[in-house]
This record gives structure tokens, C-alpha cells and sequence, in this order.
């Protein structure tokens, strides 16, 4: 099944087990290699066509849509997902997973098998879609992967819950990565999905995250890189106040009047600013230069 896994992390100890792909007797603890694989790269796969189907009702691609699938595994969902898009690449780095998925994928014509590291790719020209059961260990770099791709239209993908939540501001609190971001990509947690949902189980209970491209970006591209040296300004850290900390960066009578517009509290702490606050105080901020 599709798996879910970390960067490798191979033991320096005596007697264990080399990197995913070499041959070698197993460690001490008995271990089989796919064991250890399991656990080096941190895979939980989803268990059984009805928890495939389920994520997959909450990912959103077209006829015409060429996807990337990060973690393929045996193909499970590149099987599922293939019938709905013109073209996937499914990328998948264990190589003891790659026979059981060119085997399951093969008389498909629209899918490419990629024996590598998704991270390591360079991102098409063309407009793409991401899906994936993404490792829990590198989904801040497969997200800013993704988030650097030109091309990239959305990318859907399972993450830890308390991941979703953070990017969507399910704790009442905004990320830097999301505030900086917000004007050119919509950031949405789409379902739960329960760790009971994978095998081997994992601790916590997952989720999937949308991020989308804005088709129209809420700030003028000329404003870009003002708009997120104004959010790292912010995320400064001057007291945790938002308006202590750009009021080092900007003249004070701008920053009380952007304030004084957005309805923000003087006093209130960087992360409870929503994203819609963001934008209307950089907007009193630059109102001379548009």
C-alpha cells in the first residue's frame, strides 16, 4: 500500500542493518530488511482500497492534470489515481518497493515510475498537481518543494494532524509559513484521517492538507517582496507583540494608523494575526506606493 515515509536514518551501531537496497544478514533484534526499511524511512501505509478512496475524495485533479505522486509505494493510490488524470509520476526512493509497484502500475499507460528521491526532482513547466502519503519527517520539505515550484496548481497530500492544523490556524494561531505565503496560496485541512487508518500504526492521527494557487494573488507582484519582509519583520520577535515588532521597521505614525484600520490590538501576540489582518495592515503600510 501507498506508504508514508521519513528520511532514512541509518544506526552507526555494530550489526545493523545497512541503507534500503542492501543486501545483508539482518541486525541482532531478527529484523527483516523490510522491517528495518519500515523504520529507517518511516513507512505507514494506508490500509486497504476504502482508506485510498477516502483520500482521494478529497484531492481534486482534472482529465487533463499531470500529477506527481511523492512516495508511491506499491501503488495503491497511483493505481486508484491514474484513471482520473491525463498523466501521473509516481516517485517512489525504496527500492525494495519498486518490483510490487511497476508490477501493479505497468499496463498503465499514463503513469512513470521514478526510482528516486521526489525531493531531487525538478518540477515540470507545465502545470502539475502533488499527492502523496507524505513521509511525516520531511513534509516541511516536500511542502516547501512545493511551494517553490513555478508551475505547481495545488498539492494535496497527508500529513500529521497537529501539521495540518498549524498551517491552517486550527489552533487559533498563523504560522510564518502560512502568513508569508497566504497572498499567492490557500492553505485548507480537508479530513482526518485516523492512525488507525495505517499499518503499521502510527502514533498520531493524520490528515489531509490542500494548498492551493490563488489564481489571482492578493497582493501586486510589484508588493511581493515588501509584503514578506513586512511578515518576517513581524515574526521578529519584539516581545511577541506584532506591533512592537514592525514598529522598528516602520515609522511609528504608519504603523498606528495601520492598526487603528485593521481593528488589531496593539497588544496582540504575531501568531493570533490572522492572515486577512496581514493583508490590511501591509495595505495601510503601502498605501503611498500603489
Amino acid at each position: 500500500m501507498q506508504a508514508n515515509r521519513g528520511e532514512p536514518r541509518y544506526p552507526a551501531r555494530s550489526g545493523s542493518p545497512g541503507p534500503p537496497g542492501r543486501s545483508g544478514p539482518p541486525g541482532r533484534s531478527g529484523r527483516s530488511e523490510r522491517d528495518v526499511n519500515r523504520r529507517t524511512l518511516s513507512q505507514n501505509f494506508l490500509r486497504g482500497p476504502r482508506a485510498v478512496g477516502e483520500y482521494l475524495m478529497a484531492v481534486d485533479v482534472d482529465p487533463g492534470d499531470l500529477v506527481l505522486e511523492v512516495g508511491a509505494g506499491d501503488g495503491a493510490i497511483t493505481e486508484a489515481l491514474a484513471p482520473r488524470c491525463r498523466a501521473v509520476r509516481a516517485y517512489e526512493i525504496d527500492e525494495n518497493l519498486l518490483p510490487a509497484l511497476r508490477e501493479r502500475v505497468g499496463g498503465l499507460r499514463n503513469v512513470q515510475v521514478v526510482a528516486g528521491d521526489f525531493l531531487t526532482a525538478r518540477p515540470p513547466a507545465e502545470p502539475f498537481a502533488v499527492v502523496g502519503n507524505v513521509p511525516f519527517s520531511i513534509t516541511s520539505a516536500v511542502v516547501d518543494w512545493c511551494l517553490r515550484a513555478a508551475a505547481l496548481s495545488s498539492a494535496t497530500i497527508i500529513t500529521q494532524l497537529e501539521y495540518a492544523r498549524k498551517r491552517t490556524g486550527g489552533y487559533g494561531r498563523w504560522s510564518l509559513v502560512t502568513v508569508r505565503t497566504w497572498p499567492w496560496f490557500s492553505w485548507e485541512l480537508r479530513t482526518r484521517i485516523a492512525r488507525t487508518q495505517f499499518r503499521p500504526m502510527p502514533r498520531v492521527d493524520a490528515a489531509v492538507l490542500h494548498l492551493a494557487r490563488r489564481e489571482r494573488p492578493l497582493v501586486d507582484p510589484g508588493l511581493a517582496a515588501e509584503y514578506r519582509r513586512m511578515v518576517e519583520a513581524g515574526f521578529g520577535g519584539a516581545g511577541g507583540s506584532l506591533y512592537r515588532s514592525l514598529a522598528r521597521h516602520y515609522p511609528r505614525n504608519a504603523v498606528d494608523r495601520a492598526f487603528q484600520q485593521s481593528g488589531v490590538g496593539r497588544d496582540t501576540v504575531v501568531g493570533y494575526v490572522t492572515p486577512g489582518q496581514w493583508l490590511h495592515i501591509f495595505g495601510a503600510l503601502t498605501a503611498g506606493h500603489r
